[in-house]
């Protein structure tokens, strides 16, 4: 099973939207907020080569994009691929 994670902040509606996508799909994953974790705003930098903005959605240590990118990803059928 793939490791996917959203980097987010607790106030970002698209954030809130990514995280509820992935429930609906069934997609398990860890959410790192940027806000309060030092460390995760580190880590996402580094994944995202400076992002700045959330969501933020890696799989397996590959940064995927944003909110748009994941849908895309999905709508294209793609995601079950980065999944297995």
């Amino acid at each position: 099973m793939s490791e996917v994670k959203i980097y987010s902040t607790g106030t970002c509606p698209m954030c809130t939207r990514a995280k509820g996508l992935m429930e609906k799909w069934n997609i398990n994953f860890t959410e790192v907020r940027v806000d309060t974790d030092r460390t995760g705003l580190i880590e996402m930098s580094k994944v995202t080569n400076g992002a700045r903005t959330v969501p933020q959605i890696a799989i397996d240590g590959k940064w995927v994009g944003s909110l748009s990118e994941l849908t895309e990803l999905h709508m294209d059928g793609e995601l079950d691929h980065l999944m297995n």
